[in-house]
Protein backbone atom coordinates (compact mmCIF):
# COMPACT_ATOMS: atom_id res chain seq x y z
CA UNK A 1 0.00 0.00 0.00
CA UNK A 2 1.45 3.56 -1.10
CA UNK A 3 1.04 6.25 1.79
CA UNK A 4 0.56 9.75 0.21
CA UNK A 5 0.55 12.57 2.54
CA UNK A 6 -2.14 16.22 1.85
CA UNK A 7 -2.70 19.47 3.06
CA UNK A 8 -4.81 20.43 6.36
CA UNK A 9 -8.55 21.93 5.93
CA UNK A 10 -7.13 25.69 6.17
CA UNK A 11 -4.91 27.53 3.60
CA UNK A 12 -5.40 30.67 4.51
CA UNK A 13 -3.20 33.66 2.51
CA UNK A 14 0.15 32.93 3.99
CA UNK A 15 0.38 29.47 4.01
CA UNK A 16 1.93 29.71 0.49
CA UNK A 17 5.60 28.92 2.22
CA UNK A 18 4.91 26.33 4.18
CA UNK A 19 3.03 23.97 1.59
CA UNK A 20 5.85 25.04 -0.51
CA UNK A 21 8.15 23.48 1.94
CA UNK A 22 6.00 20.36 2.36
CA UNK A 23 5.45 19.24 -1.08
CA UNK A 24 9.48 19.18 -1.46
CA UNK A 25 9.82 17.69 1.32
CA UNK A 26 7.18 15.13 0.25
CA UNK A 27 8.93 14.85 -3.30
CA UNK A 28 11.77 13.95 -1.44
CA UNK A 29 10.23 11.69 1.38
CA UNK A 30 8.76 8.81 1.23
CA UNK A 31 5.50 9.63 0.34
CA UNK A 32 3.53 8.65 -3.32
CA UNK A 33 1.11 11.66 -3.53
CA UNK A 34 0.44 14.98 -2.25
CA UNK A 35 -3.07 15.93 -1.80
CA UNK A 36 -5.31 19.10 -1.68
CA UNK A 37 -8.74 19.68 -0.83
CA UNK A 38 -11.75 21.82 -2.73
CA UNK A 39 -13.78 24.01 -1.06
CA UNK A 40 -15.67 27.55 -2.43
CA UNK A 41 -17.20 28.73 0.85
CA UNK A 42 -13.59 28.46 2.94
CA UNK A 43 -9.96 29.76 3.65
CA UNK A 44 -8.24 27.49 1.16
CA UNK A 45 -6.38 27.69 -1.29
CA UNK A 46 -8.03 27.06 -5.16
CA UNK A 47 -6.62 23.51 -5.92
CA UNK A 48 -5.99 23.51 -9.35
CA UNK A 49 -3.87 26.67 -9.48
CA UNK A 50 -2.04 25.18 -6.54
CA UNK A 51 -1.56 22.23 -7.89
CA UNK A 52 0.19 24.08 -11.23
CA UNK A 53 2.61 25.72 -8.87
CA UNK A 54 3.76 22.43 -7.04
CA UNK A 55 3.88 20.77 -10.40
CA UNK A 56 7.14 23.15 -11.04
CA UNK A 57 8.50 22.70 -7.35
CA UNK A 58 8.49 18.63 -7.45
CA UNK A 59 9.52 16.24 -9.67
CA UNK A 60 8.21 12.68 -8.31
CA UNK A 61 5.04 12.74 -5.90
CA UNK A 62 2.09 12.41 -7.82
CA UNK A 63 -0.50 15.63 -7.54
CA UNK A 64 -3.72 14.68 -6.25
CA UNK A 65 -7.13 17.03 -5.66
CA UNK A 66 -8.69 14.85 -2.99
CA UNK A 67 -11.38 16.16 -3.77
CA UNK A 68 -12.32 18.53 -6.54
CA UNK A 69 -16.40 19.59 -6.29
CA UNK A 70 -16.53 18.73 -10.28
CA UNK A 71 -20.24 20.51 -10.70
CA UNK A 72 -18.77 23.93 -9.28
CA UNK A 73 -16.91 24.21 -12.71
CA UNK A 74 -17.47 24.18 -16.30
CA UNK A 75 -16.68 20.68 -18.03
CA UNK A 76 -14.69 21.91 -20.93
CA UNK A 77 -12.60 24.52 -19.13
CA UNK A 78 -11.80 22.13 -16.26
CA UNK A 79 -10.84 19.25 -18.92
CA UNK A 80 -8.16 21.86 -20.24
CA UNK A 81 -7.36 22.70 -16.55
CA UNK A 82 -6.55 19.41 -15.91
CA UNK A 83 -4.68 18.29 -18.92
CA UNK A 84 -2.29 21.18 -18.81
CA UNK A 85 -1.79 20.45 -15.02
CA UNK A 86 -1.14 16.86 -16.39
CA UNK A 87 1.32 17.86 -19.04
CA UNK A 88 3.20 19.85 -17.30
CA UNK A 89 4.17 17.59 -14.40
CA UNK A 90 4.87 14.92 -16.74
CA UNK A 91 1.42 12.58 -16.48
CA UNK A 92 1.59 13.36 -12.45
CA UNK A 93 -2.27 14.45 -11.57
CA UNK A 94 -4.38 12.41 -10.29
CA UNK A 95 -7.98 14.44 -10.70
CA UNK A 96 -9.58 13.05 -7.49
CA UNK A 97 -13.48 14.58 -8.08
CA UNK A 98 -17.00 14.28 -6.54
CA UNK A 99 -20.72 15.96 -6.51
CA UNK A 100 -19.85 17.91 -3.52
CA UNK A 101 -21.95 17.74 -0.30
CA UNK A 102 -22.18 21.59 0.39
CA UNK A 103 -24.66 24.02 -1.00
CA UNK A 104 -23.15 26.92 0.21
CA UNK A 105 -20.41 26.20 -2.08
CA UNK A 106 -22.82 26.20 -5.24
CA UNK A 107 -24.72 29.14 -4.05
CA UNK A 108 -21.32 31.36 -4.03
CA UNK A 109 -19.91 29.71 -7.50
CA UNK A 110 -22.93 30.22 -8.29
CA UNK A 111 -23.70 26.26 -9.95
CA UNK A 112 -26.83 24.32 -9.36
CA UNK A 113 -27.26 21.99 -6.20
CA UNK A 114 -29.81 19.88 -6.54
CA UNK A 115 -29.25 18.31 -10.14
CA UNK A 116 -25.56 18.45 -9.48
CA UNK A 117 -25.69 14.57 -9.67
CA UNK A 118 -26.88 14.19 -13.14
CA UNK A 119 -24.17 17.20 -14.32
CA UNK A 120 -21.69 15.55 -12.79
CA UNK A 121 -22.54 12.24 -14.92
CA UNK A 122 -22.87 14.41 -18.19
CA UNK A 123 -19.33 16.79 -16.88
CA UNK A 124 -17.50 12.75 -16.79
CA UNK A 125 -18.38 11.68 -20.25
CA UNK A 126 -17.22 15.52 -21.60
CA UNK A 127 -14.10 15.04 -20.24
CA UNK A 128 -13.19 11.79 -21.23
CA UNK A 129 -14.01 12.85 -24.57
CA UNK A 130 -12.01 15.76 -24.80
CA UNK A 131 -8.89 13.83 -23.02
CA UNK A 132 -9.06 11.38 -25.96
CA UNK A 133 -8.87 13.67 -28.63
CA UNK A 134 -12.54 14.26 -29.60
CA UNK A 135 -14.13 17.53 -31.71
CA UNK A 136 -17.08 17.74 -29.12
CA UNK A 137 -20.00 19.62 -29.56
CA UNK A 138 -19.76 21.03 -33.42
CA UNK A 139 -16.43 22.94 -32.30
CA UNK A 140 -14.10 23.39 -34.87
CA UNK A 141 -10.62 21.81 -33.15
CA UNK A 142 -10.41 19.19 -30.29
CA UNK A 143 -9.43 20.71 -26.86
CA UNK A 144 -5.55 21.05 -26.13
CA UNK A 145 -2.85 20.55 -24.57
CA UNK A 146 -3.06 16.47 -25.15
CA UNK A 147 -2.49 15.32 -21.38
CA UNK A 148 0.60 13.34 -20.35
CA UNK A 149 -1.16 10.14 -19.39
CA UNK A 150 -3.06 8.27 -22.12
CA UNK A 151 -6.76 9.16 -21.86
CA UNK A 152 -6.10 11.84 -19.87
CA UNK A 153 -5.02 12.26 -16.06
CA UNK A 154 -6.17 9.57 -13.58
CA UNK A 155 -9.29 9.70 -12.38
CA UNK A 156 -10.81 8.99 -8.70
CA UNK A 157 -14.31 9.43 -7.83
CA UNK A 158 -14.82 10.42 -4.60
CA UNK A 159 -17.50 9.65 -2.00
CA UNK A 160 -17.86 9.93 2.08
CA UNK A 161 -19.80 8.04 4.64
CA UNK A 162 -21.24 9.23 7.88
CA UNK A 163 -19.76 6.72 10.13
CA UNK A 164 -16.69 5.47 11.61
CA UNK A 165 -14.63 2.87 9.30
CA UNK A 166 -15.23 -1.02 11.06
CA UNK A 167 -13.66 -3.78 9.05
CA UNK A 168 -17.15 -5.53 8.13
CA UNK A 169 -18.65 -2.05 6.99
CA UNK A 170 -15.53 -1.23 5.14
CA UNK A 171 -15.29 -4.51 3.46
CA UNK A 172 -18.80 -4.25 2.12
CA UNK A 173 -18.16 -1.04 1.16
CA UNK A 174 -15.38 -2.20 -1.16
CA UNK A 175 -16.75 -5.51 -2.28
CA UNK A 176 -19.83 -3.01 -3.66
CA UNK A 177 -17.35 -1.07 -5.53
CA UNK A 178 -15.72 -3.95 -6.93
CA UNK A 179 -18.92 -5.71 -8.08
CA UNK A 180 -19.94 -2.15 -9.70
CA UNK A 181 -16.69 -1.81 -11.76
CA UNK A 182 -17.11 -5.52 -13.48
CA UNK A 183 -21.00 -5.22 -13.58
CA UNK A 184 -20.02 -1.90 -16.06
CA UNK A 185 -17.35 -3.96 -17.75
CA UNK A 186 -14.07 -2.21 -16.62
CA UNK A 187 -11.07 -4.05 -16.80
CA UNK A 188 -8.62 -4.64 -14.12
CA UNK A 189 -9.59 -3.41 -10.54
CA UNK A 190 -10.51 -0.23 -9.56
CA UNK A 191 -8.08 1.88 -7.25
CA UNK A 192 -9.03 2.74 -3.87
CA UNK A 193 -7.31 5.68 -2.19
CA UNK A 194 -8.80 7.22 1.06
CA UNK A 195 -7.76 10.06 3.43
CA UNK A 196 -7.52 10.52 7.10
CA UNK A 197 -6.40 13.84 9.45
CA UNK A 198 -3.61 12.65 11.56
CA UNK A 199 -1.66 15.09 14.82
CA UNK A 200 0.93 14.33 16.85
CA UNK A 201 2.39 15.86 19.84
CA UNK A 202 1.40 18.34 22.66
CA UNK A 203 -2.20 19.08 21.89
CA UNK A 204 -2.88 17.20 19.08
CA UNK A 205 -6.03 15.93 19.97
CA UNK A 206 -7.00 19.47 20.49
CA UNK A 207 -5.46 20.02 17.58
CA UNK A 208 -7.75 17.13 15.55
CA UNK A 209 -10.95 18.60 17.00
CA UNK A 210 -10.34 22.39 16.48
CA UNK A 211 -9.49 21.17 12.75
CA UNK A 212 -13.05 19.18 12.36
CA UNK A 213 -14.92 22.38 14.32
CA UNK A 214 -13.65 24.80 11.58
CA UNK A 215 -14.35 22.34 8.75
CA UNK A 216 -17.57 20.83 9.89
CA UNK A 217 -18.96 23.59 12.07
CA UNK A 218 -21.82 24.51 10.33
CA UNK A 219 -22.95 20.77 9.63
CA UNK A 220 -23.63 19.65 13.43
CA UNK A 221 -24.53 16.07 12.05
CA UNK A 222 -21.72 15.44 10.30
CA UNK A 223 -19.05 17.50 12.52
CA UNK A 224 -20.30 14.89 15.17
CA UNK A 225 -19.84 12.23 13.23
CA UNK A 226 -15.92 13.46 12.04
CA UNK A 227 -15.37 14.16 15.99
CA UNK A 228 -16.67 10.18 16.97
CA UNK A 229 -13.26 9.08 15.19
CA UNK A 230 -10.54 11.65 15.46
CA UNK A 231 -8.41 9.47 17.10
CA UNK A 232 -5.52 9.59 14.97
CA UNK A 233 -3.55 11.58 17.73
CA UNK A 234 -0.61 8.97 18.50
CA UNK A 235 1.86 6.90 16.47
CA UNK A 236 0.12 3.68 17.50
CA UNK A 237 -3.49 5.38 16.20
CA UNK A 238 -1.70 5.96 13.41
CA UNK A 239 0.24 2.97 12.43
CA UNK A 240 -3.42 1.18 13.73
CA UNK A 241 -4.87 2.79 10.78
CA UNK A 242 -2.20 2.38 8.36
CA UNK A 243 -2.33 -1.75 9.21
CA UNK A 244 -6.21 -1.86 9.10
CA UNK A 245 -6.41 -0.21 5.44
CA UNK A 246 -3.11 -2.06 4.58
CA UNK A 247 -5.38 -5.58 5.86
CA UNK A 248 -7.94 -3.90 3.77
CA UNK A 249 -6.87 -3.89 0.61
CA UNK A 250 -6.22 -0.02 0.60
CA UNK A 251 -3.99 1.09 -2.69
CA UNK A 252 -3.51 4.35 -1.00
CA UNK A 253 -3.39 6.32 2.03
CA UNK A 254 -2.97 9.74 2.26
CA UNK A 255 -2.97 11.35 5.92
CA UNK A 256 -3.43 15.01 6.24
CA UNK A 257 -2.24 16.82 8.96
CA UNK A 258 -4.25 18.84 11.27
CA UNK A 259 -1.93 22.23 11.32
CA UNK A 260 1.02 23.02 8.68
CA UNK A 261 3.36 23.34 12.09
CA UNK A 262 6.55 21.87 10.97
CA UNK A 263 7.15 19.35 13.49
CA UNK A 264 3.87 17.76 12.05
CA UNK A 265 5.77 16.40 8.54
CA UNK A 266 8.72 14.91 10.77
CA UNK A 267 6.76 13.47 13.51
CA UNK A 268 4.09 11.50 10.86
CA UNK A 269 7.05 10.74 8.38
CA UNK A 270 8.74 8.94 11.28
CA UNK A 271 5.43 6.96 11.99
CA UNK A 272 5.29 6.21 8.18
CA UNK A 273 8.78 4.95 8.27
CA UNK A 274 8.15 2.46 11.11
CA UNK A 275 4.69 1.32 10.47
Amino acid sequence: MKIGIGLPFRTSRDSWPAIEALARKADEGPYSSFAVIDRLAYDNYEPLIMLAALASVTRRVRLMTAVLVGPLRRSGVLAKQAATIDAISCGRLSLGIAVGSREDDALVAPSGFHDRGRRFNRQLDLMRRIWRGEIVNDAQRPVGPEAAQSGGPELLIGGTAPRALDREWAAGVLQQVNESWQRHGREGRPRIVASVLAALGTGAEDALRGAFADYYGSDPARLEARLARANLSTPEAIRDAIAFHRELGTDELVLKPASLAPDQFERLTDVVANA
